[in-house]
């Protein structure tokens, strides 16, 4: 699984980091402290021993008993004849090797450290002179190596290090992460909750410059919306005026007074749709609304309903601002009759795990692959029949509306030739949590 997230990333170079700083670590306490003085603790443990047992052969017989209760009694040890023989302990530790290593040394002879029916005891057979001794001292003198302490200090401390960084990196990762749904926000022309200007200083910087940044386009936009409203209604009052002075015109040319009325129909046209732009960007929420009824109705009010034929389910509910994907529907449904030819316009509306989509698709000259994309562009024109008599903003608005409510349109080639635009209305949990009043502009 690759780490593409900031908190994956930061934690697993901090505790590689982390490992690599306490391997050394540990093999340098091991081989310059652990290791003398476990080595040292255990040449002690093996003279403490080696003394006790002469000093047990060189007395008399009959004191050797007190000398033995002695020894139980200050130092936990028993020192008698050895007698049959006992099972080797097993994996003991580097003490116990060490133990075995001073012992061997000492007495010229190999040692091992054993274990007899009683597990609290560990037992060391030696030979002093004529005289086989078998010493036991008391297993819990045989005590973890220090080595695994110092690593499990070390693997605690690395736990404590992680709990921490997951802490700090996760509280940055947040915070990221949010100011990137607000950009994303922003991005679709919509204005972003305002983001807690806290934390520390660099990213109080960061969340004040994107506070102001998201004010300031949101003023622009909301200017540009007005502006446009403002233009858009002043132009039908000279057109008026206009179409009625040309109706008034002697009857001479009329050929050329016919031009000039279709020309301000084309702009009278084009001031409707930047209305319908200006008006169709205002926030509205998504609610549910069921698609197979707002096709139908849509498809009622376009100018030709007669060529445009349905392939719906009985209902589909999905949560979407009515008002704008309507807009968006009949641009669409307009487009396909104007520009398809004399052929019926299908619409099919399907579920999908996204949400749902509805297919707009006509058999006219269908466009070019490559200008696919370019067509959503303002006034963008083909040289073909696809754009005469178009104002050239129909499929722009309809991507503009798309981006601001979180829909998604293409255009690809129809089977069979022809057009096919697709509109897909994502269920709530593909809108990456946002309210869709969010993404208006």
């Amino acid at each position: 699984m690759k780490l593409r997230g900031l908190v994956g990333r930061s934690l697993a170079l901090l505790l590689t980091g982390f490992l690599l700083i306490q391997a050394v670590a540990v093999w340098l306490a091991w081989a310059q402290v652990l290791r003398p003085m476990t080595e040292r603790a255990a040449d002690d443990m093996a003279g403490r021993l080696v003394l006790a047992t002469q000093t047990w052969v060189e007395l008399p017989p009959e004191t050797r008993p007190d000398y033995e209760a002695e020894l139980l009694a200050r130092h936990a040890l028993i020192i008698r004849p050895a007698q049959g023989s006992l099972a080797t302990l097993g994996p003991h530790g580097y003490y116990a090797e060490a133990l075995e290593q001073a012992l061997s040394i000492r007495l010229g002879h190999a040692v091992r450290v054993r274990q007899g029916t009683d597990p609290a005891w560990s037992w060391v057979d030696l030979q002093m002179g004529p005289h086989a001794l078998r010493v036991g001292f008391m297993h819990e003198r045989l005590t973890p190596d220090a080595l695994w302490l110092v690593v499990g200090f070390f693997v605690i401390s690395a736990i404590i290090l992680l709990g921490l960084a997951i802490g700090l990196v996760g509280r940055l990762a947040a915070r990221l992460r949010a100011l990137a749904r607000s950009a994303w926000v922003l991005g679709q022309g919509g204005q972003p909750v305002h983001l807690p200007e806290t934390g520390a200083q660099e990213l109080v910087d960061l969340t004040r410059a994107f506070n102001r940044m998201a004010g300031e386009v949101a003023a622009l936009l909301e200017n540009r919306t007005v502006l446009l409203a403002g233009i858009s209604h002043d132009l039908r009052t000279p057109l008026t005026r206009l179409r009625l002075a040309l109706s008034l015109l002697p009857a001479g040319d009329a050929e050329r007074v016919r031009q000039m009325e279709a020309e301000v129909a084309q702009m009278n046209r084009l001031i409707g749709d930047m209305l319908a732009l200006a008006r169709d960007l205002q926030p509205e929420a998504a609610t549910a609304c069921d698609l197979t009824a707002l096709l139908r109705e849509t498809i009622a009010a376009c100018a030709e309903p007669g060529r445009v034929t349905v392939d719906a389910a009985d209902a589909v509910i999905v949560e979407v601002a009515a008002a704008p994907l309507r807009r968006i529907l009949a641009n669409l449904i307009d487009n396909a009759l104007h520009h398809g030819g004399e052929g019926a316009v299908t619409v099919i509306l399907s579920r999908v795990p996204a949400g749902a989509l509805i297919r707009v698709c006509d058999r006219g000259v269908g466009i070019p692959v490559a200008e696919l994309d370019a067509v959503f562009r303002p006034f963008y024109r083909l040289d073909t029949a696809r754009t005469a008599g178009g104002s050239g903003l129909g499929l722009a608005i309809v991507r503009q509306l798309a981006d601001a409510y979180g829909l998604t349109v293409t255009l690809d080639a129809a089977d069979g030739g022809g057009l096919c635009a697709q509109i897909t209305c994502p269920s709530r949990d593909q809108r990456h949590g946002h309210d869709v009043k969010t993404h208006a502009r």
